[in-house]
């Protein structure tokens, strides 16, 4: 990489990053150009040297933080075999994250609702591909007769991930909790797989 391309790549990130504090602090639609300007210590013209928008800005969060997400899990995942502990792997993984970069996680939980009109065909295109590593988890599980037929994927991987959400959310928002990430993603990972393993067979 040249030095003029790592300097555009290094921007770009820096103001990502700010954005994504100022989206959590603020709001999309109450955060200003000027906002993430300062935040990420450049000139307001500087933003859109990069971006369109704000709403611009908004995709391109999703994208960086998601896409590298999706890239991480799938990394984990492709050195286990076994669906019920792929399961686990996501949910930890998943909980780690948000704990790790809170920001990010409130941008995730507000931000995705708030705005899901302006971003329906982002959500269609990228979002989803990071809840479809769920569903494929559940449709390995079906395949292998470890979890119940009557599963439906798409279903499981937005019930999962919405008690995920919402344990994310009390990390973000700092409300009073004990618990570990490792303590979260066993018992998220035990009540869901309790339910939707299959039956002992008899024989």
């Amino acid at each position: 990489m040249k030095s003029s391309d790592k300097q555009v790549s290094d921007k770009h990130k820096k103001i990502i990053k700010a954005s994504t504090k100022v989206f959590a602090k603020k709001g999309f639609f109450n955060a200003r150009i000027s906002d993430i300007a300062k935040e990420a210590k450049v000139a307001d013209g500087t933003i859109y040297l990069y971006f369109n928008n704000k709403f611009d800005i908004l995709l391109s969060v999703f994208e960086q933080e998601i896409g590298r997400l999706v890239e991480q899990v799938t990394a984990l995942l492709e050195k286990e075999d076994d669906p019920r502990k792929m399961l686990e792997i996501f949910i930890r993984k998943h909980l780690a994250e948000m704990k790790k970069n809170r920001n990010l996680a409130e941008v995730i939980q507000i931000e995705l609702r708030q705005t899901n009109k302006l971003i329906k065909d982002y959500r269609n295109n990228q979002f989803s591909e990071y809840l479809n590593i769920v569903s494929a988890i559940i449709k390995k599980g079906q395949q292998e007769k470890i979890f119940r037929q009557d599963i439906l994927p798409g279903i499981a991987k937005r019930a999962i991930f919405g008690g995920l959400d919402e344990i994310s959310r009390v990390w973000s928002q700092k409300l009073e909790t004990t618990y570990t990430v490792d303590e979260a993603a066993k018992q998220v990972s035990d009540i869901f797989q309790l339910g939707i393993l299959a039956p002992a067979d008899p024989d």
